[in-house]
This record gives structure tokens, sequence and C-alpha cells, in this order.
């Protein structure tokens, strides 16, 4: 077990060097002059050049530039943006508002979805069956782009039921909606994924086992049944992380919510590399850590996983 942890460890770092590798290449590599891109049409004094290149390393090469941005992250410094705001402060501000919005996307998707697909699986080929085959199928084929702003008209512009807007400071009840449009299409994939193991399970000679030896329906469904049908369910969240928070730059964009999402939008933007490749980084490290969590997760879901 400590060995495969380790191994994991070492292929979580490299990752980590990898994809922040390379958002710091599409970044600086290839950019012109990201000081006259963040004036815009401005003129910059050379004096000022003079200090935000030496401040950046930008007259350095660029893997020079990256180890120098490297070596402040090891050392808990994710640098100044180009609007001279510490990195640091930008996500202390922005990340509670991602974190609530993300948990609660997830949680969202998973009771509902999970429940759904343990349902259609047991109920399979009826009517709720066929229903949420239709719902989940709508669900993937709209894009958040297109659910984030039809939900906020009618559900917060038509129907009143949620605000449109989230605020500056937004509250469980105002992150609801947006969470609802981030967690659609994680549920839909959560429900079908769900119905599939449940299906499957359902036919295994374990499940024929129990019921031979007098085990209730309920108790051979929810014991032994659901435990095996969450094992790529789960699998499954801790990749989707990454999705939940690549939809977050829309749905906060459109909700207007001051989190990660709409930093990393505004720093695309502007071009303002390491405001970039800061959120980048923490986005990265989060990332690695709940694959992590997720491949302990194995042995509690199914004892019979051991690693060897």
């Amino acid at each position: 077990m400590i060995r495969y942890l380790v191994r994991r460890l070492l292929q979580g770092v490299l990752t980590f060097f990898g994809a922040t590798f390379v958002v710091y290449a599409l970044m600086f590599a290839n950019q012109n002059d990201p000081l006259q891109a963040l004036a815009g049409e401005r003129p910059i004094s050379d004096s000022v050049r003079q200090t935000l290149t030496e401040r950046y390393h930008l007259n350095e090469p660029f893997i020079v530039q990256y180890g120098y941005y490297m070596r402040g992250i090891f050392q808990g410094d994710f640098g100044t943006s180009l609007t001279n705001r510490p990195i640091s402060e930008l996500l202390e501000n922005a990340w509670p508002n991602t974190a609530r919005l993300a948990v609660m996307a997830v949680i969202f998707a998973a009771l509902i979805g999970i429940v759904a697909g343990v349902v259609a699986g047991i109920r399979r080929t009826g009517i709720f069956d066929h229903t949420t085959l239709i719902v989940t199928l709508v669900l993937i084929s709209i894009p958040i782009v297109v659910l984030a702003p039809l939900m906020q008209l009618f559900f917060g512009v038509e129907l009143r039921w949620f605000p449109a807007t989230a605020g500056a400071d937004p509250d469980f009840y105002a992150l609801m909606l947006p969470a609802m449009v981030l967690g659609a299409g994680s549920l839909a994939t959560y429900s079908r994924l769900t119905r599939t193991s449940v299906v499957e399970n359902l036919r295994a000679d374990y499940v024929r086992t129990a019921k031979a030896k007098g085990l209730t329906r309920n108790r051979v469904i929810g014991v032994h049944v659901l435990r095996n049908s969450l094992i790529p369910v789960i699998t499954y969240i801790g990749v989707d992380l990454g999705g939940l928070m690549a939809g977050a730059i829309v749905t906060e964009g459109v909700f207007n919510i001051p989190g990660v999402g709409s930093q990393l939008f505004r720093g695309i933007t502007t071009e303002d590399g390491p405001l970039v490749v800061g959120f980048v980084s923490i986005l990265v490290i989060i990332f690695i850590l709940a694959n992590l969590i997720v491949d302990l997760l194995y042995a509690v879901l199914d004892p019979r996983i051991r690693y060897e």
C-alpha cells in the first residue's frame, strides 16, 4: 500500500510539472508584449516597462522564467499579477466561492444522478428507465455555455425562483442555481454510469449467491450491488473535477460570481500570464489530490481491491 502511494505521488509530481510547464509555455512562450496587452491602447513609459520586465524576468529566456516561477511556488510565493496584486490574495478572495460552488454541484449531481441510476437499473426497460435516458441525453447534449443563460432567464428572470446573479458575496441560496447548471452535465453522466453498473452487477454470480442464501432484496441491492456499482462513479467524480473547474469559468461569468473561473477568464483575456499560471497551478494540485483520494476509496468500496 505504501509503495503504491509513493508511486502515485511521484506520478502526481510529474503531472504537476507537466501541466504547469504547458500552461506557462502557452501564456509566455509565444506572447509578443504582455505589458502592452495589459495596458491596451495606453502607452507605457520606458521606466515602467523596464521595472515590470525585470520583476517578471521577461528579458530572460523562457526556461529561466519558468525556473524562477517554480522556485517561487516552492517557497509559497505564487507571484504578482500584471495588475500589481499578489496572486495569493486573489486566490484567497476567489477560492471560497468556487469551492462552495463545486462542492454544491458535485453533491447535487451525485445525489440525484446516483439515485436515478440505481432506480433505472433496477427497473430497466421501464418507463422511468426510458425517461431517465431521454433526460440525461438532453442534458449531455446541451453545452454549459447555452444551458447557463437559459436557466438564468427561465428560473432567475421569468419565474424568479432563484437570484439571477449571485453578487459579490453569494450565500447558499444564491449559489443553488449556478450549482445546478454546473452539475447538470455531471448528473447525466453519473446517472448513466450508475445505471450501467447496477444492471451489470445484478447479473453477477455473487448476487445470485446472496439471493440463494436468503438475503432480502433490499440488502442485496443496498450492500452488495450498490457498493460495487459506485466504483466507476467515484472514479469519474475524481476525473470530473477538472471539467467542473473548466465549466466554472462559464458559470461564474454568467451568474457574476467572483471566483476562480472569473479570475481565470479575466487573466486569459488580458494575457495576464502570472495570474493564469498561478490559478492553474492550484487547480492542478487539487486535481491530483482528488484523484489520489479516489484511489484510496477503492479499497473501502470493494475489499477485494488491494494495492500490491
